[in-house]
Order: C-alpha cells, then sequence, then structure tokens
C-alpha cells in the first residue's frame, strides 16, 4: 500500500472524533485526501476503539496564552514598555491594548518589510500549503523569528505580555492593505475537518491565538471586526487586539476580518501563538 498509520495522521482521527465530526465524514475526506482504504479503515477502527474516552484524550485546554488579568489592571509592564489595557470581553476572549508598539518600531518593521512584500497567501488545509485566496487581497511578508532589532524585541514583549513561550509563535507577519483591500471574515485555527491540517499541525500543533498590531493607520476604514459579537476594533496606530481560541470550532466565537480600507494605507503585524514549539 505505500501507507503508514503515522502519529500525525491518529492525532487529526483523535482531534476529528473529539470534535464532533462522525467516523463516515473521517472516511471520506481520508479518501478524497488520497489515502489507502485499508489504511484508512485501520485507522479509524485503532482510534474508534477509545471514541468513547475521547474528550479524556484531548481534554480542553488548561492553559492558554494570555494577559494577567486577574487585577485588572491599567498597564502590564513586559519589561521594556508598560502596555495599556483599553478593553476586555470574555466570549469570545478579546483584549485591545494601547502604546504595545511604538512609533520607532513601527516604522522599523514597514522599512524592513517593505523591500520583501509580495500578495499575501493563506494556509491551504486541503493539502497543507500555501495558496491566494480572493478573500484576502493585501500584500504581505513574514520575519524569521529574531531576523532583527525589532522583531527580537517585540516578540520578547509579546511572549511576556501573553505569557507563552517565545519558541511557540510564528515568525512575525506584515501586511499592508491599500485603498479597497481587506480580508473577509475567517477563523485563524486550521479546521479538523480538512486533510491537510495534519500536515500543518506538525509544525507546531493547533493554533491559539492571534494578535494583531496596527503599525500604520488609515485615513478611514480598515477596522479588525468581529461579525458575531458586533465588535469592530479601529486600527490605530501601536495599539494591538488579542483573541485566543481554545478549540478549533466556530462555538469559539473567533470570527473575524479586515474591513475594507477606504483611504490611505494600513500596516499591521500579526502574531499567531501555537500550542507547542513552532518549527
Amino acid at each position: 500500500m505505500g501507507q503508514a498509520i503515522s502519529p500525525e495522521l491518529r492525532e487529526w482521527v483523535v482531534a476529528q472524533l473529539a470534535a464532533g465530526h462522525s467516523v463516515p465524514s473521517l472516511r471520506a475526506s481520508m479518501r478524497d485526501a488520497g489515502w489507502h482504504p485499508e489504511v484508512a479503515e485501520a485507522a479509524l477502527a485503532e482510534v474508534e476503539a477509545q471514541a468513547a474516552g475521547a474528550a479524556a484524550v484531548t481534554p480542553p485546554r488548561a492553559e492558554m496564552p494570555g494577559p494577567d488579568l486577574s487585577t485588572s489592571p491599567l498597564y502590564i509592564d513586559t519589561g521594556d514598555r508598560l502596555v495599556q489595557v483599553l478593553q476586555t470581553m470574555r466570549h469570545p476572549r478579546v483584549v485591545v491594548f494601547g502604546d504595545l508598539v511604538s512609533d520607532e518600531e513601527c516604522e522599523g518593521l514597514i522599512a524592513a518589510a517593505r523591500l520583501r512584500l509580495a500578495r499575501s497567501l493563506t494556509v491551504e488545509t486541503q493539502t497543507g500549503g500555501e495558496a491566494l485566496n480572493v478573500d484576502r487581497t493585501s500584500d504581505g511578508m513574514f520575519f524569521e523569528r529574531g531576523e532583527n532589532v525589532f522583531v527580537a524585541r517585540l516578540e520578547q514583549r509579546i511572549a511576556t505580555l501573553l505569557r507563552w513561550p517565545l519558541e511557540f509563535g510564528e515568525g512575525l507577519q506584515i501586511l499592508r492593505y491599500s485603498p479597497g483591500a481587506q480580508y473577509r471574515p475567517h477563523y485563524d485555527y486550521f479546521d479538523p475537518a480538512e486533510p491537510g491540517t495534519p500536515t500543518i499541525l506538525r509544525r507546531g500543533g493547533q493554533r491559539v491565538a492571534t494578535l494583531v498590531m496596527y503599525l500604520q493607520e488609515p485615513e478611514l476604514g480598515g477596522a479588525t471586526t468581529f461579525p458575531d459579537v458586533g465588535l469592530e476594533v479601529a486600527p490605530k496606530r501601536g495599539t494591538g487586539v488579542f483573541f485566543s481560541y481554545e478549540r478549533p470550532d466556530p462555538g469559539t466565537r473567533t470570527l473575524h476580518g479586515g474591513a475594507p480600507v477606504l483611504a490611505g494605507e494600513k500596516w499591521v503585524a500579526t502574531k499567531w501563538l501555537r500550542e507547542r514549539e513552532f518549527i
């Protein structure tokens, strides 16, 4: 058959069953992804034997990234900067930060990114690769972790602020939205039902949180929107919006998008956090 039941395949099947997907739907997804029927059946049989305890196999995450808000602080000391807490929401878990990124850092990140901009791609969960998406009309690029002084400084600040290991973060992505550019509402986690998800999860597990930071504000438009809860976050330079999702499910109410820029340019930096080290 030339195929074997890998740990990633087992992890994917367990995650689907725990998320409530049926065995027939998993069988169809695996077939569409090119798995041999006998391998698919063996994997399903192996994991289905534990289906009654699926919730115990993949329990809700006990730890999640996020700031310490237990004392309702106005400011959080990140070691090199006092970051303001401007707004919070419990469900979805959303926190808006002020004075998160300095003007110097905003300019430095934009200048370094400008030379490497290209049409933004999205992760393709059918295959595990990347592809153009008509819903996303920005230009962007990725920095490697610690690539320059601005990136390294900001990544350490984020790790301290959100109490999540620096190594669990993807590389910082910089995006430029010109007039008319937008990103239609979407989820940042990787859909467990898609056949390409096991490939994506090999690099660091599931995404669990997002931090969007505004480096340059447009003249009009460009808000970050959360349609399920009627929330809009204005793209004020130096501020950021953080939100987390404890499971890859629409029930987290983390559907969000970037509204069209109506005038000027919007630049943002995005940091996605994974459940384990991102490689």
